[in-house]
């Protein structure tokens, strides 16, 4: 019985000592006391009900602390709680307050939530972005196509950060800029000899209005002599010129073949009508006969002139052929 009665509470006891360890973080109230930030155990255990990690507190906390940063917890929770990256607010307030950019907590806080990294965006500050823009064919007006690479460099405006367009629209914009400057050059050799014409023309368009950057400028990196467009243009003109004047003779010849065809069908016809008029000449000579309109001898004298025209009519021809021949 008396093991008992001791056992027991100190199994009580057991429990309540991991409970209060579970529930307190004694280490992490320990670091902060000693980096000189104050806060005590019933903000710890509140944390801890409002299931919010200690450490994502005050390890931001001490850090925002020694860089003399006026923060407090409760302004640190409320960011976490609402969804945000606070070590990534306080280490970019640090580095802000360092390179001697103005920046509120506030602010850092909405950029952050905004979905922006706002650490990357302050070191775009202090250290400018080189972008690369893809390949940009354009041509100029005498048809030459060149091929471009241009190098921006920006630098992350924090006003505009917010709301702001991202760096594909400012590779956008300057492939756009590249293609009206050269396509309203006369010649490709002038773009050739002077490439800076493009970075000075489309620096001018103002190309970062209502992006989260500034370009600082616009550096041409490559420029290549590509096809001949106005040429490969005006060959398939040509052949399609040819192609309609080849459709147009087609129909022309399809016309005059239809209508010579016509012509024989007419020719034709009209010789069915020719011969079915000498077939109705023995008829009427036996019917003139029979009436006694027509003597026989009248009959011979017609016959024989029949065959004195058959017979010139062959000599004509061979002398035609000996003529030809």
């Amino acid at each position: 019985m008396d093991i008992t009665g001791y056992l027991i509470p100190a199994i009580i006891i057991l429990i309540l000592v991991i409970v209060f360890f579970s529930l307190v973080p004694l280490g992490l109230w320990i670091s902060a006391l000693a980096a000189g930030v104050k806060i005590s155990i019933l903000n710890l255990i509140g944390m801890r009900l409002r299931r919010v990690p200690p450490a994502s507190i005050i390890l931001p906390f001490i850090k925002a602390t020694k860089a003399d940063l006026e923060l407090d917890a409760e302004s640190l929770e409320a960011h976490y709680l609402a969804g945000g990256n606070v070590d990534r607010v306080v280490i970019s307030l640090i580095a802000a307050e360092r390179a001697g950019i103005p920046l509120s907590f506030q602010r850092t806080c909405a950029i952050d939530l905004a979905g922006r990294n706002v650490l990357e965006a302050v070191q775009m500050s202090v250290l400018p972005k080189v972008i690369e823009t893809p390949e940009v064919a354009a041509v100029a007006k005498d048809g030459i196509e060149l091929i471009v690479k241009a190098r921006v460099t920006v630098r992350t405006n924090i006003d505009r950060l917010i709301g702001g367009a991202t760096e594909e629209t400012i590779i956008a914009r300057v492939g756009e800029g590249i293609v009206t400057t050269i396509g309203s050059s006369h010649s490709h050799k002038a773009v050739l000899e002077n490439p800076d014409s493009i970075s000075k023309t489309v620096l001018e368009k103002g190309l970062d209005a209502g992006t989260a950057f500034e370009i600082l400028s616009i550096d041409i990196a490559d420029i290549d002599v590509g096809e001949n467009i106005g040429a490969r243009l005006q060959t398939d003109q040509a052949e399609a010129d040819k192609r309609v004047a080849q459709a147009k003779a087609e129909e022309r010849r399809a016309m005059a073949i239809a209508k010579e065809q016509e012509m024989l069908a007419y020719t034709q016809e009209m010789r069915a009508k020719v011969v079915e008029a000498e077939a109705e000449v023995p008829k009427a000579l036996a019917h003139a006969l029979h009436e006694g309109k027509l003597g026989f001898m009248d009959y011979y004298s017609l016959q024989n002139l029949q065959a004195d025209t058959k017979m010139r009519d062959k000599l004509g021809k061979k002398e035609d052929k000996g003529k030809h021949e």
